[in-house]
């Protein structure tokens, strides 16, 4: 009798930790949002009347998390490069080299993201994109909208916050051709990952035991 209580007590426990793994799992996906670079167009060399890639990069609100989507010709490809490649289209030092006409890339730490064609001529004609990612404080301040002061008293300024632009040095040229690539993800996002396997593994094994 007690050793059949201890099973169902061992069975429920399995399934609150993989109940818990699944929300962890679940909660990782919640608020990622991927942008496809230059809509309808993709990732090409933008025409006058079009609007250029640091225009839309611009005006949109990127996090840790979030990911690009870029859709080009086979024989182009996106370069992730530092800001002085970037400034002068500089296509043979570069950080990461993506190639295959289909290209995920996830942001997995906040500030300067630059990206640039493979062919020079392309990133000449304003085929090359600066994406800034707002830090997790960042984020959260400028989507929190200041109280109202009472009356007869004035509502302080709210402070500007600044994202300090980061200029990592090169690292060792890595060329990649992949029909579906995935950037590196946050330190967080990876433990969670681990985590959850791990919690499926042992659960599962729980589960199969009994």
């Amino acid at each position: 009798m007690e050793r059949t209580v201890l099973r169902l007590n061992q069975h429920k426990m399995a399934f609150h930790v993989l109940g818990v793994l699944s929300i962890l799992l679940f909660m990782q996906k919640v608020g990622a949002t991927q942008f496809k670079v230059g809509g309808e167009m993709g990732w090409t060399i933008p025409s006058p009347s079009d609007v250029h890639y640091n225009q839309w990069a611009e005006n949109t609100r990127f996090r840790i998390g979030d990911s690009l989507l870029f859709v080009y010709q086979a024989n182009d490809s996106v370069l992730e490069v530092n800001k002085d490649e970037y400034t002068f289209c500089n296509t043979t030092s570069f950080i990461h080299k993506y190639t295959g006409g289909h290209t995920v890339y996830s942001f997995n730490r906040s500030g300067h993201h630059y990206f640039i064609s493979g062919i020079r001529d392309n990133c000449l004609k304003n085929e090359q994109m600066v994406v800034v990612v707002l830090s997790p404080r960042t984020s959260q301040t400028n989507t929190e909208a200041p109280s109202p002061a009472p009356a007869g008293e004035e509502s302080p300024s709210p402070t500007p916050s600044v994202t300090e632009e980061a200029n990592p040095s090169p690292s060792p040229v890595v060329e990649e051709s992949p029909p579906h690539h995935n950037g590196a993800s946050s330190t967080l996002l990876s433990f969670i990952s681990f985590t959850g396997s791990v919690g499926a593994f042992v659960g599962s094994s729980l589960i199969l035991a009994f």
